[in-house]
């Protein structure tokens, strides 16, 4: 049968291993995929963010020397004695000479410069070292012209010949500003600071993507600032993205290109803030992806020879766990249905537990054996207990009761009230009649009403006019079954307390349905009960303390043992309701579940 174990652990294998395993191979290479691409982002974003601050802490640097030299005093004088025509040329070359001085001490003071450069628009220029020359020749310079008519001040890597004189001969990058004002096209003299090429070329070739990976580091025009001429030949397409990750507004991000050979490859950029440069990281999709093809299909492999072992391990399971777990879920059912017996049988006893099923089979069949013994013997005790604790509550309520009414018949005989006291005798014998009947624990509500009524009965002789008591029901639920005397205490107890501090009483007897429940409620115009009296009733009821009640003399005995007789019959399907205002009356209601008769709605 397909349903028995052996049969489904065989189908859950192969479903569990080769569904699984077939698609798992797939899964594990998309979400590797997005692991490591994900990876690589996130590496790209700290390797940049790293370097990112290595470049800014430089560019820091280079801004300092710019600042040194634009605010210096030697500068200032050196700008004011070349701008006077009276000066002698003795004076303007002292000037020249303290200020290539000046220029070597603070090319000295910052180890990333290489030197520091002050160009005059009549031609001469004046480096560190003493090195003032005539020269115009950089006037015809492409980053001269771009300086002067489009304000680019920083130059991308390329052969200065101040450095080349100086047998320096390696790529430098050059920031160029105005001396004298802020207005390049306005200027008549510049400096021009430059670094090595390879001090930031050499950190940023430190830094991989993958296998074939490469950062590069772009001008706000799109171009390599070290000289990588690999980016252009290699992206073009990455050129082309650059205007439009220059005109979004985030600092970073990750765009996803089309190449030449229709493969896909990462771009991670990132924005420098400091002087708007450009950090990219381009990586080809395949070289990151490459060993998961090969790790796939080793695990196609593998799945496929698991597969075969898992089935051969299922049967092989099976046979030694399916027919005691048959057993075991059989003895199961029947003890879920209460056959304790039929589950018994259904486990042999065994000698010598083998294993963990045989363990698990010889505990619950044990179990079983003692869980019937204990529930009998619990059930039986407990019936007998529930039994003698209601008796005891039902028999309380007698004398109390017979006790006042005896009283009353006492005072109507000193009165020679003949009529009244026949008519009290009748139905105190009625009631008497109906309270012998012990052995009834539940009645109809029909009876218990006409128990109420020979009570009430007895009550407006005593009190005569004085006393108004008004009796309501739905006729539906005569039939009703409901505890005995639970109404004729609330009845006595209100009754008492009313007349307590006021010479009338008056108090309204209902009885409703409401949610498929029984409502029993009695009102009276008396003092109130206190909160703190109320709330320990509340109290007393969850706990059931039956014994305390049993045994307690307190003037709230009747209301007391009512509510405690409802608990211990109805359970937690039991409920009562208090409300009570100080000088205007009290309302108890008595909330049963409908037991017997029917409820013409």
């Amino acid at each position: 049968m397909f349903y028995s174990l052996k049969n489904r652990l065989i189908v859950f294998f192969v479903v569990l291993l080769f569904v699984s395993f077939g698609t798992m191979s797939y899964l594990f290479f998309t979400e590797s995929r997005s692991i490591i691409r994900s990876y690589i982002e996130s590496s790209a974003y700290e390797k940049m963010d790293e370097y990112g601050s290595f470049v800014n802490m430089a560019l820091v640097q280079i801004y300092d020397v710019s600042s040194i030299v634009f605010n210096s005093s030697t500068t200032n004088s050196w700008d004011t004695a070349l701008s006077d025509p009276a000066l002698p040329a003795g004076e303007k070359m002292l000037a020249n000479i303290n200020l290539s001085k000046f220029l070597t001490q603070t090319t000295n003071n910052y180890s990333i410069v290489s030197s520091v450069t002050v160009y005059q628009q009549e031609g001469m220029w004046i480096s560190s070292d003493n090195q003032i020359t005539n020269d115009t020749s950089f006037k015809s310079e492409q980053w001269y012209d771009h300086f002067k008519t489009r304000r680019i001040q920083w130059v991308s890597a390329h052969q200065d010949p101040v450095e080349v004189r100086r047998s320096k001969p390696f790529d430098v990058l050059s920031l160029l500003l105005p001396i004298g004002t802020f207005e390049p096209s306005q200027s008549k003299n510049m400096m021009k600071i430059n670094v090595k090429s390879e001090f930031f070329l050499e950190p940023l070739s430190r830094i991989h993507l993958g296998e074939k990976g490469t950062i590069f580091l772009l001008d706000g025009q799109g171009d390599s600032v070290l000289g990588q001429q690999e980016y252009a030949s290699s992206h073009p397409e990455a050129a082309k993205q650059m205007e439009a990750i220059r005109a979004n507004h985030l600092q970073n991000g990750v765009v996803y290109l089309k190449n030449e050979h229709g493969t896909k490859d990462i771009l991670v950029y990132k924005k420098l803030k400091l002087n708007n440069w450009l950090l990219v990281g381009i990586v080809p999709e395949a070289d990151l992806y490459g060993k998961l093809y090969k790790l796939r299909t080793s695990i196609l492999i593998f799945a496929s020879l698991l597969l075969v072992a898992a089935i051969a391990t299922a049967i092989w399971l099976s046979h030694g766990i399916s027919k005691p777990l048959s057993r075991l879920a059989s003895a199961m059912r029947y003890v879920q249905m209460g056959d304790f017996h039929a589950a018994e049988n259904r486990i042999p006893a065994e000698a010598r537990v083998r294993n963990e099923v045989g363990y698990v089979t010889t505990t619950f069949r044990n179990m079983v054996s003692q869980l019937r013994h204990h529930i009998t013997t619990e059930f039986e005790l407990k019936l007998l207990r529930q039994q003698a604790e209601y008796k005891a509550l039902l028999m309380q309520i007698n004398p109390h009761f017979l006790f006042n009414t005896l009283e009353l018949l006492s005072s109507l005989a000193m009165q020679h009230r003949t009529q009244d006291t026949v008519r009290v005798i009748e139905s105190l014998g009625k009631m008497m009649r109906f309270s012998l009947r012990i052995s009834d624990d539940l009645i109809p509500l029909e009876e218990e009403l006409k128990y109420v009524r020979h009570y009430v009965s007895i009550l407006q002789i005593r009190f005569a006019e004085r006393l108004q008591i008004i009796i309501e029901e739905d006729e539906n639920m005569r039939q009703c079954v409901i505890p005995k005397f639970i109404l004729q205490p609330l009845i006595e107890n209100a009754v008492k307390y009313s007349f307590r501090e006021q010479a009338e009483a008056n108090v309204i007897i209902r009885v409703r349905h409401e949610h498929n429940r029984l409502i029993l409620s009695v009102t009276d115009n008396g003092p109130g009960i206190p909160e703190e009296l109320a709330q320990q009733l509340r109290t007393e009821s969850l706990t059931s303390q039956f014994e305390q009640i049993l045994n307690s003399r307190s003037q709230q005995i009747g209301l007391r043992n009512v509510l405690a007789r409802c608990q211990l019959y109805y359970g937690p399907l039991f409920a009562f309701e208090i409300v009570s205002t100080k000088e205007h009356g009290t309302y108890i209601a008595l909330t049963l579940p409908l037991q017997g008769g029917t409820i013409d709605v």
